[in-house]
């Protein structure tokens, strides 16, 4: 944009301007035509104004670094590395394997030692008065006692162990797409976070330049109704269009602070840490699509749907369990240890046994059935939650192909409109420096330019935004696979 030069160095005295037969040239080099009549402050603004439709496009953007795509997956890796609502994910992963270990276990043999020593003072002695007898004393409690063995139980038939792995094996899995969702969640939040900041980005510098316009512009009015050039109204009128971008400007820098903010957040860092530039490809050639070929495309590719299935599988699997406790258990049992009023090992105290356990409960009260009824209701609910998500997702492709079908409509009359306001200017322009319109009217030509140059601005990331949404709907697209997040 060209720099707007202090009044000092560009407005002349009137003595100086009637001495040098003054012509004042714009920054285009063209000779500014004066008019009779025209008062010497109304001269000054013309020489400072950008006179061409290339001179006023205020969208100059800032040092450009690398291109929006690589600034992107380079963000994308720092939020699939630190964010913290992935690094929860991954414990989940941790306590679903930790379960299924737990559960697979249970076919490998229980070894444990049970151990018991009683002292009882004095024993427990009882004499029979059978004097034939010679009456004979028994002692009930031993004195000192000890029972001391090494204990094997293997399950040769529990139906709940196979039942148990196979749900915590699909927990497992589920836990594992689930984090993967996370991730494309996240990949589109960065994704979409940074396009909003750079559109604000974009903004500001848009309203910047018609704000430094509208601040010569005051100037010169002030100047023009102290000397009687311009009514009161005019000065107010200036100084009304002025406040309106001020406000434009406050907005468009909350937007990008809270966008900043917001982008950081997800990244796990200072909210205030400031961002890469970027250059955006705002020309976005949309492709054909198919709203069929998307909706297959996400029904086969969403991680979602295969979390949920994982979640059936789940449920069909402790219902397994629960019918598993009508049934008896057997299992192998082996002892080996020693026995007596002390630990003499090697005199004949020593002892072993093998033996088959067989565990059936017969009667709960009820208890068996009411689990079973419980794990087919959760089975059932699993189920309605699969299906409502296939139509979810299958909404969420629909909305995201509206939304880009939409936005795309609305890029194209965003740019007729901006080249409407282009060429309405430049006619404002070529008038003014005729005299042929008064400044309120340059204004508002230079105005309308701006809404214009912003709306184009807003809508063009705004389509790249909408095709971000629609990658995440139809799971399009990879994550880095060094990050190791596929299942």
């Amino acid at each position: 944009m060209p720099s707007v030069l202090p009044a000092s160095d560009t407005c002349l005295n009137t003595e100086q301007t009637k001495a040098r037969g003054f012509a004042a040239r714009r920054p285009d080099s063209r000779a500014v035509r004066v008019v009779p009549g025209m008062s010497l402050a109304l001269l000054c603004l013309l020489t400072v104004l950008p006179g061409t439709a290339a001179q006023a496009d205020p969208a100059e953007p800032a040092p450009i670094t690398r291109p929006l795509a690589a600034v992107i997956d380079d963000y994308v890796r720092v939020g699939l590395r630190t964010n913290r609502s992935l690094q929860s994910s991954t414990l989940d992963i941790e306590r679903s394997q930790a379960a299924l270990d737990a559960a697979r276990s249970r076919y490998i043999p229980e070894v444990g030692i049970d151990a018991r020593y009683t002292r009882a003072e004095g024993g427990r002695e009882i004499t029979l008065p059978v004097a034939a007898l010679g009456n004979p004393t028994f002692s009930l409690v031993r004195e000192r006692e000890q029972d001391t063995r090494l204990t094997l139980r293997q399950p040769l038939f529990a139906p709940a162990i196979p039942a148990s792995v196979r749900a915590q094996r699909a927990g497992l899995e589920a836990s594992e797409f689930a984090r993967l969702a996370l991730a494309r969640r996240l990949k589109r939040d960065i994704s979409v976070g940074y396009l909003d900041w750079l559109q604000a980005s974009r903004a500001i510098g848009i309203v910047t330049a018609s704000r430094t316009l509208l601040v010569e512009n005051l100037r010169v009015n002030d100047s023009l109704f102290r000397n009687g050039k311009i009514t009161q109204d005019q000065v107010l009128r200036a100084r009304a269009e002025l406040l309106a971008v001020e406000q434009q400007l406050r907005e468009a820098q909350n937007s990008q602070n809270q966008a900043r903010s917001y982008l950081n957040f997800l990244l796990n860092r200072e909210l205030d840490q400031p961002l890469e530039n970027a250059e955006p490809d705002l020309d976005v050639a949309l492709a054909l699509r198919d709203l069929a070929t998307l909706r297959a495309a996400a029904l086969e590719n969403r991680p979602e749907l295969e979390q949920v299935d994982r979640a059936v599988i789940a449920a069909g699997s402790r219902l397994d369990v629960a019918r598993s406790a009508l049934w008896p258990t057997l299992s192998l049992g082996a002892d080996a240890g020693t026995q007596g009023e002390a630990y003499e090992f090697g005199r004949g105290r020593n002892f072993g046994t093998i033996s088959l356990l067989l565990n059936w409960k017969l009667f709960d009260g009820g208890a068996r059935r009411a689990d079973i009824r419980a794990a087919r209701a959760s089975e059932r609910q699993a189920r309605n939650q699969r299906e409502e998500l296939q139509q979810q997702i299958q909404l969420e492709v629909q909305q995201s192909l509206d939304r880009l079908d939409t936005t795309s409509d609305s890029l194209r009359t965003a740019e007729a409109r901006a080249e409407a306001a282009r060429a309405g200017f430049r006619i404002a322009s070529r008038k003014r420096d005729e005299g042929a319109i008064s400044q309120v009217e340059f204004i508002d030509a230079r105005s309308a330019l701006t809404a214009a140059e912003l709306n184009l601005n807003l809508t063009r990331f705004q389509l790249l935004a909408r095709q971000a949404e629609l990658d995440y709907a139809t799971a399009a697209g990879t994550l880095p696979a060094e990050l190791g997040l596929s299942p």
